[in-house]
This record gives structure tokens, sequence and C-alpha cells, in this order.
């Protein structure tokens, strides 16, 4: 009796999410890099995600990795003067966690190949560049030679995917620049307490994301890691920069000088929480890709920031990864052993039917937040935000999602 072979292309947060063992699977996960160091930043997952956690059985991996529970969104104006709260209300059954990046990653990894799992261990092979797929056939050709074959390929590698250019052409889905930056800073809880100004206003131990607005600019903080590490991301459009930011990695050194510049008209108390740092921030260059026309092709499928990449405004990113994982273990599931190839695809189409609309129309509203009015946005999202979170945090899976479409209030959009 053959198990259901599966090569997921890119070990990170999606491709780890999806390395979901069963009985009858046997998967590699090919990851280009060496996978010795994860990024030093802040990731959340929404109640979306930390209920698809709860049911895929990760918490047992994830509830020790220190968890920040967080409590609501608070919107401040440049004055300090709180302007909205939105709670993170039980009505949703789970919470938003914040983790370090490199916790979640690694809880993912250890899931993936505990020996005491479901199932044989996930093998994950660095250091293992794919240069191309035959997605009829199942081949993965790796930089070096070396090939795989399996009867799934999932392609989880990113924004900059080589596997997206295989459905669509290397031209068709290529990122494509927002207008804004980001400067992103992680700092010791202790090294914030010691601003007297930003404490007078925020409580940064308290467990709630903040955002800050003003100028055409926005900061958003919170704190992680059980209140020891306090993660900022500054968003900055293009046009008022003072240095130039890639577009090819989110972990480019910027310089403190250029961001305390482009944050003059900002008040001391957000100017010295900045400096309070003491390294210099990152750097990248925000960009997304249009809704795809198809996710699948032949037996291979696209996830995660391959299929979706979007902007950051929601924090929906790694929990769109979460959803991908729970819909393809969902249809999977329904393949029988033996197989047939015909039942793969079917699968994959179903999967691919299932998540497409939800993902792209939470693609469109994080654009829309981080730039309203402007010619980015082909299509404007008419529900408000309080509607759009009950709109992605009240999700229960694939399955139910798609018999609920029926009788959901209609998403309009202009």
């Amino acid at each position: 009796m053959a198990d259901m072979r599966i090569i997921i292309v890119g070990g990170g947060i999606a491709g780890l999410a999806v390395a979901l063992r069963g009985s009858s699977r046997d998967i590699v996960v090919l990851e280009a890099s060496q996978m010795n160091k994860e990024v030093g930043a802040l990731i959340s997952l929404q109640p979306n995600a930390s209920k698809i956690a709860t049911k895929l059985g990760l918490d047992k991996y994830l509830g020790g990795k220190g968890p920040t529970r967080d409590k609501a969104f608070r919107i401040y104006n440049t004055d300090g003067e709180l302007q909205a709260e939105i709670p993170s209300t039980e009505r949703f059954g789970a919470d938003r966690l914040v983790y370090h990046r490199a916790d979640l990653h690694d809880a993912l990894k250890q899931a993936a190949t505990a020996i005491d799992g479901l199932g044989r261990p996930v093998r994950i092979i660095p250091s293992s560049r794919v240069m191309s797929c035959d997605s009829e056939s199942g081949l993965v050709m790796l930089e070096n030679g070396e090939h795989y074959s399996g009867d799934v390929i999932v392609g989880a590698d990113g924004i900059h995917s080589t596997m997206r250019t295989i459905i669509t052409g290397p031209d068709v889905s290529s990122p494509k620049p927002t207008g804004i930056s980001a400067y992103r800073l992680l700092l010791d809880m202790k090294d914030v307490e010691k601003s007297r100004a930003f404490t007078s206003i925020i409580n940064p131990r308290e467990p709630f994301t903040t955002m800050v607005v003003g100028y055409d600019k926005r900061v958003i903080m919170g704190p992680g890691n059980n209140a020891s590490l306090y993660g900022i991301v500054a968003l900055i459009p293009d046009e008022h920069m003072h240095e130039a930011s890639r577009s090819d990695s989110w972990t480019s050194n910027g310089s403190m000088k250029k961001l305390l510049e482009s944050f003059a008209a900002f008040p001391e108390w957000i100017l010295e929480v900045f400096k309070a740092s003491g390294s210099s921030p990152a750097l990248y260059q925000l960009r997304d890709i249009d809704p795809l026309e198809s996710w699948v092709h032949g037996r291979m499928i696209l996830i995660g920031d391959a299929a979706h990449a979007m902007l950051p405004t929601q924090g929906q990113g790694a929990s769109q990864s979460f959803e991908d994982a729970e819909a393809l273990r969902e249809f999977l599931n329904d393949i029988p052993t033996p197989h047939t190839q015909a039942q793969i695809r079917k699968s994959l189409h179903d999967v691919f039917e299932a998540r497409h609309e939800r993902a792209s129309l939470i693609q469109a509203y994080s654009r829309q937040q981080a730039r309203p009015g402007t010619d980015m946005n082909r299509k404007r999202v008419t529900l408000n935000p309080a509607e759009f979170q009950e709109y992605n945090c009240a999700y229960e899976g694939a399955r139910v999602w798609q018999a609920q479409q029926s009788s959901l209030k209609p998403i309009h959009t202009t």
C-alpha cells in the first residue's frame, strides 16, 4: 500500500504549517537556505489561525513558546490620545497570539519532525534550491542536480516564488511595489521601559497592539515572548523616505538616522522608543501580488505568500498560511489509499475553490488599508474594520466556510 508522497518546496512558516503528518504520508520539505537563522521579529496568529493550530494538534508544540495573548487593538494620534479600541473578544473562540518568529518556526519544525507524532517524521532537507518542477509528472529538480518525485507538490517558497512562475510565467505574478516601506525594530522590554516619555503614554507590558497614525505614516507596536520583547513596525510612503529600501529582502539593514529623519514630525515620545533599540532597524520595501487566476497546475498547488502574498496591515499573512494548511489537510484526507492522480488533482482544485475568494478579498483589504484612496486599489472593499475583523477571525475552517457562504452577508466591492 503506497504512501502519498508530498514534496513541499519552502521550509518557512507556510511550508512547515502545511507539513502535516499522516499515517499514509511520506513528506519531504526542500528548503533553499541552511535554516540556521530565523528573522528576529514578532509574528501573530490571529484567532482564525490559532483555532486551526488547536484543531491540527499544534498546541502541544506552540504552547511552550511563550506567546503573548493580545487583548485589543488600540489606535492613538500623535498627541498620545486614544482614538479607538477594538477588543479581541472571546466570540471568535480563540486568542490572537504573538510569537517571536523564530519560536513559531521552531515549534512547527518540532511538530513536523518529532518521533512521537502521527505517522513518519517529515524529512527537512536544507540547502536544497529548486530550479524547476514538472507539475504534470511531479518531478522536482534541484540546483545540485538531485531530483525528487512526488504525488503532490506544494509550492511554499514565498513572495519571490520560483514555483509560482511555473503556473503564471515569470512576468504575470511578479511582486508589485506598493509605494510603502517598513522599518522593523525588536527591542528588549527593559530598554523600552527606560523611556519615560513613552511609558507615560503606553504601558509596553500590557498585551495590546498599538498603532499611532499621523502625517501619512503609521507606527504599529506591541509586546511578545511573554512581554520580554517589544516589536515595532514603522510604515512610511516611499516618496517620504530618506534612504532606498530593497524589495528582495526584509532583513536588510536600514539607518536609524534616516528613520528618525523620516519620522521627524512625530513627537519625542515616539522617537525616544525608536532610539531605545540601540541597533540598526531592518528596512524593506512592501510588495504584494495581485490575486492569481489559479494556484493549481497538474499535481502542484501554491500556498502562503507564493499563492496570495499580502501586506501586513491586517496581520493575516501567517494566519492565511495556516488556513491553507487546514484546507489542504481536509481535502487530501478525502483521498483513499491506494489513490489515483485524478483523485489528487480533484482535491487540489477543491482546496483552491475553498480558499481563493477569501484569500483574495483579504489581499484586497490589506492593500486598501495601506494606502486608501490611491490607484493601487483596483477594487474597494466596503466593509468597515469591525466587520472585516469578524470576517477574518470568525473563520472555522475550509469546509465550514464553504457551507456558510450562502448565508453570509455579501462582501461588496466596487
